[in-house]
């Protein structure tokens, strides 16, 4: 056999391309989707539920009981079954309040997603202090620019939505 005396050109080559995934992400960035997947399998349509658990129900009423999940029927996003795990000793309580926690987790979702509470006794981990240290907003002060402009809004509920707004605008520093 005979060989041919040109040896074969390499094919040029190609540029890097990253396989699949689209460019790299940060850490903070893919935080909240691995969250949502695990809250997801606990029963959370809304991790929100469990991180803003104090806000919804109240500083003393999440001291003594917290979120396990939120159960619905197959194929349905309304009317679940809302666990919750209660200190032992305070479980006679919150069972006396439980109309008033499915009114307060139903205006959160903004509908009625929870119809039913179950309530486990067990230990409840306290809320994070960084929450509690900023104080309600309502004791914040409106910043001047934007006071005035709130006294011409005729809806109580909106204008207490929007100088809530006011207040937390106002206490973040603006960076340049």
């Amino acid at each position: 056999m005979e060989r041919d005396a040109k040896p074969k050109a390499k094919a040029p080559a190609r540029s890097y391309e990253r396989p699949r995934g689209g460019p790299a992400r940060s850490i903070a960035e893919l935080t909240p989707q691995v969250g949502r997947t695990a809250f997801r399998r606990f029963g959370f349509v809304q991790s929100s539920v469990v991180t803003r658990w104090p806000e919804i129900v109240g500083e003393h009423h999440a001291k003594v009981c917290a979120p396990e999940a939120i159960r619905f029927a197959p194929g349905e996003k309304s009317e679940g079954i809302l666990q919750l795990v209660v200190l032992p000793a305070h479980a006679p309580l919150i069972q006396h309040v439980i109309p008033e926690i499915m009114e307060r987790v139903n205006r959160f979702f903004g509908y009625k997603a929870v119809a039913k509470v179950k309530l486990r006794q067990g230990a409840v981990n306290p809320p994070r202090a960084e929450a509690a240290a900023g104080g309600p907003p309502s004791l914040k002060p409106i910043p001047l620019e934007l006071g005035d402009s709130l006294r011409d809004i005729g809806d109580p509920e909106l204008r207490a939505v929007l100088e809530s707004l006011a207040r937390s605008l106002g206490g973040q520093e603006k960076v340049k």
